[in-house]
């Protein structure tokens, strides 16, 4: 399992072999080490624990690959594991958008903008059965939207930049600049 975790530098493009240029987005990677390995004798699972700093994230390994990490506790994690053109899920926090309507959050449609409506174009519409006489959880309406955990999964690795620590990936990542993301190959 390839894991860092890393900063989100900004978003430029690159030229392939045949001329044509590629989105990237440049993630500054964190030098981080593993902390702990969890075992299915100690612990019931199979798990890694690695820090940068203050900042500790835990991920299972699965199928028993847990004897391939062993002896490496203490090690520090680069993106010299990642190969180009390796595919990889990226993880962060989306951007906050603040309050936002039933229209931008949920997709709503919103009433016709003719045959009776008037002044109700954007608003939500009913929010529930009338005999139930409350609102059910989990009905969508206005709120905040964004600051969100999201994962893209697909993403390909374009160019990665060992002696600077910085690795090029294909297209937007969740979050923005200077924000942390997980890379897992």
């Amino acid at each position: 399992m390839k894991y860092i975790l890393g900063t989100k530098k900004e978003m430029t493009q690159m030229f392939r072999v045949d001329g044509v240029t590629e989105p990237v987005t440049l993630v500054q990677a964190l030098p981080v080490e593993i902390s702990l390995i969890r075992t299915v004798q100690k612990d019931g699972y199979e798990a890694v624990q690695v820090r940068q700093g203050r900042v500790r994230r835990e991920f299972r390994i699965m199928g028993g690959a847990i004897s391939a990490i062993e002896g490496v506790l203490g090690d520090t994690l680069n993106v010299a594991q990642f190969l180009e053109g390796q595919k990889v899920t990226v993880s962060g926090i989306s951007k906050g958008k603040g309050f936002q309507g039933g229209v931008k959050r949920h997709g709503f449609h919103g009433a016709s903008k003719t045959h009776g409506v008037k002044h109700a174009h954007r608003q939500p519409g009913s929010i529930g059965a009338g005999g139930v006489q409350r609102v059910l959880k989990g009905q969508r309406m206005a709120g905040r939207m964004g600051s969100d955990r999201v994962t893209t999964k697909g993403v390909r690795v374009v160019k990665v930049y060992p002696e600077k620590n910085l690795i090029a990936l294909k297209g937007g990542i969740p979050g923005s600049r200077g924000s942390l993301v997980e890379i897992r190959g």
